[in-house]
């Protein structure tokens, strides 16, 4: 079985250029960083022309499915029937995405499957991580 999963969405960039309404992403995730999952936005998309990837936990992209979530650099909330918002916060400014909902959700049960909610530490491989922290002490 796979460690990593990775499903393409269709993003639609609010605000954009009427050059690029909708861009490709992905949603990755995986098995070893158990907590997190990460959404990237290919090079044509972003302002600096390179790739761009936001990483965030997969708890908030669940919950910003139900109700607005999040404080930071990145936001997650509900928007009509079928869509989800994400906000990505930066110095060079903010980028505001629509996703559809049902992706969102089929994306979130794969890596539930993979990595049940509540179970992510047993992941973890502690020891190692320590290990490799005290290595530069």
């Amino acid at each position: 079985m796979s460690t990593v999963i990775e499903q393409p969405v269709e993003a639609r960039l609010v605000a954009a250029a009427p050059r690029m309404p909708n861009i490709p992403a992905t949603l990755h995730y995986d098995r070893d960083d158990p907590f997190a999952v990460r959404m990237t936005f290919p090079a044509p998309a972003t302002l600096e022309g390179v790739e761009v990837c936001w990483t965030f936990s997969r708890e908030l992209l669940t919950a910003g499915l139900l109700a607005p979530e999040g404080h930071g650099d990145v936001r997650v909330r509900p928007y009509g029937y079928d869509r989800t918002v994400l906000e990505f916060h930066a110095p060079e400014g903010t980028a505001v995405v629509h996703v559809r909902s049902g992706e969102v959700r089929r994306f979130l049960q794969a890596t539930s499957e993979l990595v049940p909610v509540g179970l992510e530490h047993l992941q973890l491989d502690l020891d190692h991580g320590l290990a490799e922290l005290m290595r530069g002490a």
